[in-house]
């Protein structure tokens, strides 16, 4: 136990931010085809209510398995694909009134706003209907980090070997052009770009979809696959639809399905924000040279002494951290004790992490 405290002044504190990263890499074979027959795999889960899938690593009945992320899509009411006629109708207005409430938000008129494909949201192209791909925290942690999202599609209209085409998705330039006027913070814009046997898309002019880091939600628009698949059976294979008769007319989960077929990789980079006070706890030459533990005297006599001319002395083991009415908060562990005696000073450096 100490003998005294001592008050920390402004320059004894000092608070520090780190973001630590970590590489995700998410592989095609996991989501469609290492636990079962695509598409009834083991590791997918499907609900009775149809609004959406979850992915897993591994077949999820089992207390290994880790959910990775879930899929769903959807359109605004004002789309042309809405009709009465349409499958699940209601449920992909709902998912995507839903995903634009808590991404976009809503206008000085309270009407909900459409997703932006440049983000500045005061009108151009909106993305009118879109695949949903909702990371699990213990993926994202944090936020996924701005620049590193990279998604691979397989654009072959032979649904048996989707993958001869891709293309790749990715939020290039997102580290300097991120945006901030989404509610659930910052957020990219993603663009297609070429990759093997496509030439449908150059550069980054073709934007895809959006990002948003801090929600880990990527937003994709159909149209990526407008174009590039040669035949309408090419996306939705036994079902004959293509990506826009697909929206259509299968179920939510049928979507999810012939999507996650097409998906050969994703990779991407998480973020874990570490905020850290620092404590530097001094003790001068005339200070914490005496301890009030009920083993540093013996018969009145300090036990650590060998005659009563000698300097007091003390082995300080650990450090406390109290609050202002002088309630203990934290204790600080030293690796050894360390000898203090009036001959000598030393500053102990203590890292709170949160």
């Amino acid at each position: 136990m100490a003998s005294s405290f001592k008050t920390l002044a402004p320059n004894d504190v000092v608070s520090t931010r780190n973001l630590l990263h970590e590489s995700i890499p998410i592989t095609g074979t996991i989501i469609s085809g290492t636990y079962g027959t695509w598409p009834n795999g083991n590791n997918i889960k499907n609900y009775a209510h149809g609004m959406f899938q979850s992915v897993y690593d591994y077949p999820y009945l089992s207390s290994s398995a880790n959910h990775i992320f879930d899929l769903t899509c959807g359109y605004p009411a004002t789309s042309s694909f809405s009709s009465s006629t349409a499958t699940q109708n209601s449920k992909k207005i709902n998912i995507y009134n839903e995903m634009a409430q808590v991404l976009v938000g809503f206008d000085q008129n309270g009407n909900l706003r459409r997703f932006d494909q440049d983000g500045d949201l005061t009108g151009g192209t909106k993305f009118n209907d879109a695949i949903f791909i909702n990371f699990t925290r213990l993926l994202a942690k944090d936020e996924i980090k701005k620049g590193s999202f990279t998604l691979t599609l397989g654009t072959t209209s032979a649904s048996a070997t989707p993958m001869t085409n891709t293309v790749l998705v990715k939020d290039i330039g997102a580290q300097n052009a991120y945006k901030v006027n989404s509610p659930a913070g910052e957020y990219g814009i993603l663009y297609l770009t070429n990759s093997v046997g496509t030439t449908a898309a150059t550069g980054s002019s073709v934007a895809a979809g959006l990002i948003y880091y801090q929600a880990g939600i990527v937003v994709l628009t159909s149209s990526v696959f407008n174009g590039r698949l040669s035949s309408s059976v090419g996306f939705t294979p036994g079902a004959g639809y293509s990506i826009t008769g697909s929206l259509v007319s299968a179920s939510i989960s049928g979507t999810c399905d012939s999507f996650r077929h097409r998906i050969a990789n994703i990779q991407f980079n998480n973020s874990t924000e570490l905020n850290s006070t620092v404590y530097f706890c001094r003790a001068n030459h005339n200070e914490f040279n005496y301890s009030s533990n009920k083993t540093y005297l013996s018969s009145s006599r300090l036990i650590v002494k060998n005659n009563s001319q000698d300097n007091p002395v003390a082995y300080p083991t650990a450090v406390g951290l109290y609050s202002p009415d002088n309630e203990l908060m934290a204790v600080a562990k030293l690796s050894e004790p360390l000898k203090k005696d009036p001959t000598n000073e030393f500053t102990l450096r203590v890292r709170l992490d949160y």
